[in-house]
Protein backbone atom coordinates (compact mmCIF):
# COMPACT_ATOMS: atom_id res chain seq x y z
CA UNK A 1 0.00 0.00 0.00
CA UNK A 2 1.64 3.38 -1.13
CA UNK A 3 2.17 5.67 1.53
CA UNK A 4 -0.80 8.84 1.97
CA UNK A 5 1.00 12.13 1.92
CA UNK A 6 0.07 15.26 1.20
CA UNK A 7 2.27 17.72 -0.87
CA UNK A 8 2.87 19.62 1.96
CA UNK A 9 3.61 16.55 4.51
CA UNK A 10 6.01 15.29 1.47
CA UNK A 11 7.65 18.92 1.63
CA UNK A 12 7.63 18.93 5.41
CA UNK A 13 9.11 15.46 5.87
CA UNK A 14 12.11 16.45 3.44
CA UNK A 15 12.59 19.35 5.36
CA UNK A 16 12.76 17.80 8.92
CA UNK A 17 15.57 14.85 7.37
CA UNK A 18 17.56 17.57 6.52
CA UNK A 19 17.11 19.66 9.78
CA UNK A 20 18.69 16.54 11.74
CA UNK A 21 21.66 16.51 10.00
CA UNK A 22 22.30 19.98 10.08
CA UNK A 23 21.28 20.37 14.04
CA UNK A 24 19.24 22.96 12.62
CA UNK A 25 17.66 25.44 15.39
CA UNK A 26 14.29 24.21 16.54
CA UNK A 27 12.99 28.26 15.97
CA UNK A 28 14.34 28.42 12.92
CA UNK A 29 12.62 24.84 11.79
CA UNK A 30 9.38 26.51 13.45
CA UNK A 31 9.55 29.35 11.13
CA UNK A 32 10.26 27.16 7.50
CA UNK A 33 7.44 24.49 8.56
CA UNK A 34 4.82 26.31 7.48
CA UNK A 35 4.00 29.99 5.10
CA UNK A 36 4.85 33.28 6.69
CA UNK A 37 1.58 34.41 4.86
CA UNK A 38 -0.84 33.06 2.84
CA UNK A 39 -4.05 34.96 1.32
CA UNK A 40 -6.95 33.15 0.12
CA UNK A 41 -9.33 35.76 -2.57
CA UNK A 42 -12.94 35.02 -4.07
CA UNK A 43 -12.68 36.47 -7.72
CA UNK A 44 -15.97 37.33 -9.26
CA UNK A 45 -15.74 37.06 -13.11
CA UNK A 46 -18.39 38.35 -15.48
CA UNK A 47 -19.00 35.92 -18.05
CA UNK A 48 -19.59 36.09 -21.73
CA UNK A 49 -23.66 35.22 -21.50
CA UNK A 50 -23.78 37.79 -19.01
CA UNK A 51 -23.77 35.76 -15.68
CA UNK A 52 -21.23 35.94 -12.96
CA UNK A 53 -19.18 33.25 -11.73
CA UNK A 54 -16.61 33.52 -8.97
CA UNK A 55 -13.90 31.97 -8.38
CA UNK A 56 -11.06 31.24 -5.50
CA UNK A 57 -7.86 31.94 -5.80
CA UNK A 58 -4.51 31.31 -3.57
CA UNK A 59 -1.10 33.35 -2.88
CA UNK A 60 1.10 31.79 -0.38
CA UNK A 61 4.45 33.44 0.15
CA UNK A 62 6.80 30.68 2.22
CA UNK A 63 9.55 32.65 3.28
CA UNK A 64 10.86 36.03 2.34
CA UNK A 65 13.90 36.04 4.91
CA UNK A 66 16.27 36.03 2.05
CA UNK A 67 14.50 38.30 -0.53
CA UNK A 68 10.66 39.18 -2.14
CA UNK A 69 8.61 35.68 -2.73
CA UNK A 70 8.99 34.09 -6.55
CA UNK A 71 6.91 31.63 -8.15
CA UNK A 72 3.99 30.46 -10.55
CA UNK A 73 0.91 30.98 -10.61
CA UNK A 74 -1.34 27.84 -11.74
CA UNK A 75 -4.64 27.62 -13.42
CA UNK A 76 -6.04 24.23 -12.81
CA UNK A 77 -9.22 22.49 -11.70
CA UNK A 78 -7.49 20.73 -9.21
CA UNK A 79 -5.86 23.60 -7.05
CA UNK A 80 -5.76 23.34 -3.32
CA UNK A 81 -4.71 25.79 -0.29
CA UNK A 82 -2.47 22.69 0.42
CA UNK A 83 -0.64 22.16 -2.90
CA UNK A 84 -0.34 26.08 -3.19
CA UNK A 85 1.23 25.90 0.41
CA UNK A 86 3.64 22.87 -0.87
CA UNK A 87 4.79 24.61 -3.82
CA UNK A 88 5.84 27.47 -2.37
CA UNK A 89 7.29 25.67 0.62
CA UNK A 90 9.43 23.68 -2.73
CA UNK A 91 10.55 27.52 -3.85
CA UNK A 92 12.20 28.77 -0.89
CA UNK A 93 14.35 26.05 -1.00
CA UNK A 94 14.70 25.82 -4.95
CA UNK A 95 15.76 29.57 -4.74
CA UNK A 96 17.99 28.39 -1.86
CA UNK A 97 19.91 26.05 -3.34
CA UNK A 98 21.16 27.57 -6.26
CA UNK A 99 21.85 31.05 -4.40
CA UNK A 100 19.16 33.23 -5.45
CA UNK A 101 17.96 36.50 -3.56
CA UNK A 102 14.28 34.96 -3.63
CA UNK A 103 11.95 33.74 -1.06
CA UNK A 104 9.70 30.89 -2.31
CA UNK A 105 5.92 32.04 -3.28
CA UNK A 106 3.45 30.31 -5.02
CA UNK A 107 -0.37 31.24 -6.50
CA UNK A 108 -3.02 29.47 -8.16
CA UNK A 109 -6.93 29.77 -8.92
CA UNK A 110 -9.23 26.63 -9.12
CA UNK A 111 -10.39 27.04 -12.28
CA UNK A 112 -10.45 24.86 -15.57
CA UNK A 113 -9.30 27.50 -18.06
CA UNK A 114 -10.30 25.34 -21.43
CA UNK A 115 -13.66 26.09 -20.57
CA UNK A 116 -13.06 29.62 -20.54
CA UNK A 117 -13.18 31.79 -23.32
CA UNK A 118 -10.21 34.34 -24.01
CA UNK A 119 -11.80 37.09 -23.12
CA UNK A 120 -13.15 35.30 -19.49
CA UNK A 121 -10.08 34.42 -19.12
CA UNK A 122 -8.07 37.86 -19.41
CA UNK A 123 -11.22 39.22 -16.69
CA UNK A 124 -10.09 36.19 -14.17
CA UNK A 125 -6.68 36.97 -14.76
CA UNK A 126 -7.28 40.74 -14.11
CA UNK A 127 -8.97 39.75 -11.36
CA UNK A 128 -6.48 37.68 -9.81
CA UNK A 129 -4.20 40.83 -9.71
CA UNK A 130 -7.08 43.01 -8.61
CA UNK A 131 -7.49 40.90 -5.52
CA UNK A 132 -3.60 40.56 -4.59
CA UNK A 133 -2.71 43.94 -5.78
CA UNK A 134 -0.96 44.72 -2.22
CA UNK A 135 0.27 41.42 -2.19
CA UNK A 136 2.55 41.68 -5.31
CA UNK A 137 5.44 43.79 -6.47
CA UNK A 138 8.74 43.42 -7.90
CA UNK A 139 10.53 43.70 -3.98
CA UNK A 140 7.47 42.00 -2.06
CA UNK A 141 6.49 39.25 -4.38
CA UNK A 142 6.62 38.18 -8.21
CA UNK A 143 4.49 35.70 -9.97
CA UNK A 144 5.19 33.80 -13.34
CA UNK A 145 3.66 31.19 -15.34
CA UNK A 146 2.98 27.89 -14.45
CA UNK A 147 0.46 24.92 -14.80
CA UNK A 148 -2.35 26.39 -18.02
CA UNK A 149 -0.25 29.46 -17.67
CA UNK A 150 1.62 31.39 -20.14
CA UNK A 151 3.10 34.92 -21.40
CA UNK A 152 -0.07 36.23 -22.72
CA UNK A 153 -1.49 35.36 -19.11
CA UNK A 154 1.24 37.54 -17.67
CA UNK A 155 1.06 40.02 -19.74
CA UNK A 156 -2.50 41.15 -18.76
CA UNK A 157 -1.62 40.44 -15.05
CA UNK A 158 1.34 42.87 -15.82
CA UNK A 159 -1.18 45.58 -17.06
CA UNK A 160 -3.60 45.23 -14.31
CA UNK A 161 -0.93 45.96 -11.89
CA UNK A 162 0.27 49.65 -13.83
CA UNK A 163 -3.64 49.98 -14.38
CA UNK A 164 -3.77 49.87 -10.17
CA UNK A 165 -0.39 51.33 -9.77
CA UNK A 166 -0.36 53.75 -12.05
CA UNK A 167 2.57 53.23 -13.36
CA UNK A 168 4.63 50.04 -15.21
CA UNK A 169 6.59 47.81 -12.96
CA UNK A 170 7.99 45.02 -15.37
CA UNK A 171 9.85 43.09 -13.16
CA UNK A 172 6.79 42.10 -10.37
CA UNK A 173 5.99 39.40 -13.03
CA UNK A 174 8.33 37.60 -14.93
CA UNK A 175 7.79 34.90 -17.80
CA UNK A 176 6.77 37.75 -20.35
CA UNK A 177 6.70 38.57 -23.72
CA UNK A 178 10.03 39.29 -24.93
CA UNK A 179 8.56 43.18 -26.34
CA UNK A 180 7.62 43.38 -22.69
CA UNK A 181 10.71 43.01 -20.86
CA UNK A 182 10.87 39.29 -20.92
CA UNK A 183 14.05 37.09 -20.84
CA UNK A 184 15.62 35.46 -24.07
CA UNK A 185 16.06 31.64 -23.52
CA UNK A 186 13.31 31.22 -20.58
CA UNK A 187 11.15 29.21 -22.67
CA UNK A 188 14.21 26.23 -22.95
CA UNK A 189 15.79 27.82 -19.28
CA UNK A 190 13.70 24.24 -17.12
CA UNK A 191 14.75 21.82 -19.53
CA UNK A 192 18.36 23.19 -20.04
CA UNK A 193 19.01 22.86 -16.20
CA UNK A 194 18.14 19.66 -16.05
CA UNK A 195 20.49 18.54 -18.48
CA UNK A 196 23.18 20.15 -17.19
CA UNK A 197 22.35 18.71 -13.98
CA UNK A 198 22.41 15.12 -15.65
CA UNK A 199 26.11 16.18 -17.50
CA UNK A 200 27.41 16.73 -13.97
CA UNK A 201 26.06 13.72 -12.55
CA UNK A 202 27.20 11.30 -15.08
CA UNK A 203 30.21 12.75 -15.26
CA UNK A 204 30.48 12.18 -11.38
CA UNK A 205 29.03 8.29 -12.12
CA UNK A 206 32.23 8.02 -14.66
CA UNK A 207 29.95 7.49 -17.16
CA UNK A 208 29.38 8.87 -21.21
CA UNK A 209 26.25 10.73 -22.05
CA UNK A 210 26.43 9.14 -25.89
CA UNK A 211 26.42 6.01 -23.96
CA UNK A 212 22.96 6.59 -22.12
CA UNK A 213 19.88 5.56 -22.66
CA UNK A 214 16.87 7.84 -21.64
CA UNK A 215 12.89 7.88 -20.67
CA UNK A 216 11.07 10.58 -20.15
CA UNK A 217 8.00 10.75 -18.49
CA UNK A 218 5.93 13.73 -19.72
CA UNK A 219 6.39 15.67 -22.89
CA UNK A 220 5.31 18.53 -22.57
CA UNK A 221 7.80 21.63 -22.81
CA UNK A 222 10.44 20.47 -19.77
CA UNK A 223 10.29 16.73 -21.18
CA UNK A 224 10.15 17.40 -25.32
CA UNK A 225 13.09 20.50 -24.75
CA UNK A 226 15.14 18.09 -22.74
CA UNK A 227 14.64 15.21 -25.40
CA UNK A 228 15.99 17.06 -28.17
CA UNK A 229 19.08 18.71 -25.93
CA UNK A 230 19.98 15.28 -24.57
CA UNK A 231 19.55 13.58 -28.25
CA UNK A 232 21.75 16.21 -29.51
CA UNK A 233 24.49 15.27 -26.79
CA UNK A 234 24.37 11.83 -28.54
CA UNK A 235 22.01 10.21 -25.89
CA UNK A 236 19.69 7.79 -27.04
CA UNK A 237 15.94 8.27 -26.25
CA UNK A 238 13.70 5.18 -26.11
CA UNK A 239 10.88 6.09 -24.12
CA UNK A 240 8.08 8.94 -23.92
CA UNK A 241 5.50 9.19 -22.64
CA UNK A 242 2.13 11.75 -22.49
CA UNK A 243 -1.24 11.90 -20.62
CA UNK A 244 -2.54 9.50 -23.11
CA UNK A 245 0.53 6.85 -23.31
CA UNK A 246 4.01 6.38 -23.90
CA UNK A 247 5.89 4.51 -26.84
CA UNK A 248 9.03 2.63 -26.89
CA UNK A 249 11.75 2.24 -29.81
CA UNK A 250 15.06 0.12 -29.10
CA UNK A 251 17.14 2.00 -31.41
CA UNK A 252 16.39 5.36 -30.20
CA UNK A 253 13.51 8.27 -30.93
CA UNK A 254 13.88 11.15 -33.81
CA UNK A 255 13.16 13.53 -30.94
CA UNK A 256 11.84 16.08 -33.09
CA UNK A 257 10.30 14.20 -35.37
CA UNK A 258 8.23 12.76 -32.13
CA UNK A 259 7.81 16.42 -31.31
CA UNK A 260 5.94 17.12 -34.58
CA UNK A 261 4.05 14.05 -34.50
CA UNK A 262 2.61 15.11 -31.08
CA UNK A 263 1.90 19.00 -32.45
CA UNK A 264 -0.08 16.94 -35.79
CA UNK A 265 -1.70 14.53 -33.90
CA UNK A 266 -1.94 15.42 -29.78
CA UNK A 267 -0.27 12.55 -28.41
CA UNK A 268 3.15 10.71 -28.68
CA UNK A 269 0.94 7.77 -29.01
CA UNK A 270 1.50 5.58 -32.34
CA UNK A 271 4.31 7.63 -33.58
CA UNK A 272 5.83 5.83 -36.40
CA UNK A 273 8.60 3.54 -35.72
CA UNK A 274 7.93 3.07 -32.27
CA UNK A 275 5.61 0.66 -30.08
CA UNK A 276 3.25 1.48 -27.37
CA UNK A 277 3.88 0.86 -24.19
CA UNK A 278 1.97 1.94 -21.14
CA UNK A 279 2.94 4.81 -18.65
CA UNK A 280 3.28 3.28 -16.20
CA UNK A 281 5.63 0.53 -17.75
CA UNK A 282 7.55 3.40 -18.94
CA UNK A 283 9.12 4.19 -15.67
CA UNK A 284 11.08 0.96 -15.02
CA UNK A 285 12.16 0.44 -18.31
CA UNK A 286 15.52 -0.83 -18.25
CA UNK A 287 17.51 2.79 -18.86
CA UNK A 288 20.53 5.04 -17.95
CA UNK A 289 18.41 7.78 -17.22
CA UNK A 290 14.68 8.55 -15.91
CA UNK A 291 13.58 11.71 -16.06
CA UNK A 292 10.06 12.09 -14.53
CA UNK A 293 9.04 15.74 -16.28
CA UNK A 294 5.31 15.60 -15.31
CA UNK A 295 2.99 15.23 -12.15
CA UNK A 296 3.77 15.15 -8.63
CA UNK A 297 4.08 11.33 -6.58
CA UNK A 298 4.43 9.52 -9.91
CA UNK A 299 6.79 7.06 -8.14
CA UNK A 300 5.25 5.75 -5.32
CA UNK A 301 6.83 2.49 -3.54
CA UNK A 302 4.72 0.30 -5.12
CA UNK A 303 6.68 0.71 -8.60
CA UNK A 304 9.67 2.17 -7.19
CA UNK A 305 11.50 -1.64 -6.38
CA UNK A 306 11.25 -1.93 -10.50
CA UNK A 307 13.07 1.27 -11.52
CA UNK A 308 16.77 -0.03 -12.98
CA UNK A 309 18.01 3.62 -14.13
CA UNK A 310 21.05 4.35 -12.51
CA UNK A 311 19.78 8.24 -12.47
CA UNK A 312 16.16 9.90 -12.03
CA UNK A 313 16.50 13.42 -12.76
CA UNK A 314 13.11 14.78 -11.49
CA UNK A 315 12.33 17.49 -14.29
CA UNK A 316 8.71 17.72 -12.40
CA UNK A 317 7.92 18.90 -8.40
CA UNK A 318 7.56 16.66 -6.19
CA UNK A 319 7.48 13.31 -8.21
CA UNK A 320 8.83 10.93 -5.82
CA UNK A 321 7.20 10.00 -2.51
CA UNK A 322 9.79 10.24 0.73
CA UNK A 323 8.83 5.99 1.17
CA UNK A 324 10.23 5.61 -2.81
CA UNK A 325 13.36 7.47 -2.76
CA UNK A 326 14.29 5.20 0.69
CA UNK A 327 13.86 2.22 -1.92
CA UNK A 328 16.27 4.22 -4.45
CA UNK A 329 18.47 5.02 -2.58
CA UNK A 330 19.09 1.31 -0.98
CA UNK A 331 19.03 0.45 -5.10
CA UNK A 332 22.33 2.67 -5.52
CA UNK A 333 20.09 4.94 -7.74
CA UNK A 334 21.19 8.55 -8.04
CA UNK A 335 17.86 11.09 -7.60
CA UNK A 336 18.89 14.61 -8.81
CA UNK A 337 15.97 16.18 -6.61
CA UNK A 338 13.60 18.37 -8.05
CA UNK A 339 14.58 21.37 -6.15
CA UNK A 340 17.92 21.58 -7.76
CA UNK A 341 17.41 19.49 -10.95
CA UNK A 342 14.51 21.73 -12.29
CA UNK A 343 15.73 25.23 -10.96
CA UNK A 344 17.02 26.02 -14.31
CA UNK A 345 13.16 28.23 -14.70
CA UNK A 346 13.64 30.02 -11.42
CA UNK A 347 17.15 30.97 -12.47
CA UNK A 348 16.32 32.90 -15.70
CA UNK A 349 13.13 34.27 -14.07
CA UNK A 350 15.66 35.83 -11.54
CA UNK A 351 17.88 36.94 -14.64
CA UNK A 352 14.75 38.58 -16.28
CA UNK A 353 13.54 40.16 -13.08
CA UNK A 354 17.89 41.60 -12.97
CA UNK A 355 17.44 42.90 -16.93
CA UNK A 356 14.19 44.29 -15.93
CA UNK A 357 15.47 46.21 -12.80
CA UNK A 358 18.95 47.84 -15.15
CA UNK A 359 16.80 48.05 -18.40
CA UNK A 360 19.63 46.44 -20.00
CA UNK A 361 19.05 43.13 -21.85
CA UNK A 362 21.12 39.66 -22.59
CA UNK A 363 21.58 37.83 -25.51
CA UNK A 364 20.09 34.54 -25.63
CA UNK A 365 23.52 33.30 -25.71
CA UNK A 366 24.65 34.92 -22.50
CA UNK A 367 21.50 33.99 -20.69
CA UNK A 368 22.26 30.25 -21.22
CA UNK A 369 25.99 30.57 -20.41
CA UNK A 370 25.19 32.17 -17.20
CA UNK A 371 22.50 29.89 -16.44
CA UNK A 372 24.82 27.03 -16.92
CA UNK A 373 27.53 28.01 -14.72
CA UNK A 374 25.00 28.90 -12.17
CA UNK A 375 23.73 24.90 -12.11
CA UNK A 376 27.00 23.56 -12.37
CA UNK A 377 27.80 25.63 -9.61
CA UNK A 378 24.67 24.65 -7.39
CA UNK A 379 25.37 20.88 -8.10
CA UNK A 380 29.06 21.08 -6.99
CA UNK A 381 27.81 22.64 -3.71
CA UNK A 382 24.83 19.76 -2.98
CA UNK A 383 27.60 17.00 -4.49
CA UNK A 384 29.96 17.79 -1.43
CA UNK A 385 27.59 18.20 1.23
CA UNK A 386 26.24 14.65 -0.02
CA UNK A 387 30.04 13.46 0.09
CA UNK A 388 30.76 15.42 3.36
CA UNK A 389 27.64 14.01 5.13
CA UNK A 390 27.46 10.82 3.49
CA UNK A 391 23.79 11.69 2.60
CA UNK A 392 21.58 11.48 -0.55
CA UNK A 393 21.55 14.44 -2.83
CA UNK A 394 18.09 15.42 -1.80
CA UNK A 395 18.91 15.83 1.89
CA UNK A 396 21.97 17.59 0.78
CA UNK A 397 20.06 19.98 -1.54
CA UNK A 398 17.93 20.73 1.49
CA UNK A 399 20.86 20.92 3.63
CA UNK A 400 22.20 23.48 1.61
CA UNK A 401 19.17 25.57 1.27
CA UNK A 402 17.82 25.48 4.54
CA UNK A 403 21.95 26.23 5.72
CA UNK A 404 21.43 29.60 3.89
CA UNK A 405 17.78 30.77 5.08
CA UNK A 406 18.74 29.74 8.26
CA UNK A 407 21.53 32.29 8.24
CA UNK A 408 19.20 35.10 7.28
CA UNK A 409 16.86 33.80 9.39
CA UNK A 410 18.43 34.49 12.79
CA UNK A 411 20.86 37.27 11.89
CA UNK A 412 16.89 39.17 11.01
CA UNK A 413 16.79 38.27 14.75
CA UNK A 414 13.24 36.40 14.03
CA UNK A 415 14.61 33.21 15.83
Amino acid sequence: MAEQLTPMEMAQKQLKTAAVKLNLDKGVLEMLLEPQRVVTVRIPVKMDDGTTRVFTGYRSQHSDAIGPAKGGVRFHPNVTLDEVKALSFWMTFKCGVVGLPYGGGKGGITVNPKELSPTELERLSRGYVRALADVFGSDKDIPAPDVYTNAQIMSWMLDEFAVIKRYTDFGMITGKPLILGGSKGRSEATARGVVVNILEAVKRLNMHISDCSVAIQGFGNAGSVAANLLASLGAKVVAVSDSKGAVYSENGLDTKALEEYKKATGSVVGFPGSRDIAGSELLEQAVDILIPAALEKVICEDNAPHIKAKIVAEAANGPTMPAADEILKNKGILVIPDILCNAGGVTVSYFEWVQNNYGYYWTEEEVNSRLTQKMQESFANVWQMSQEHNTDLRTAAYMVAVKRVGEAIKLRGWV
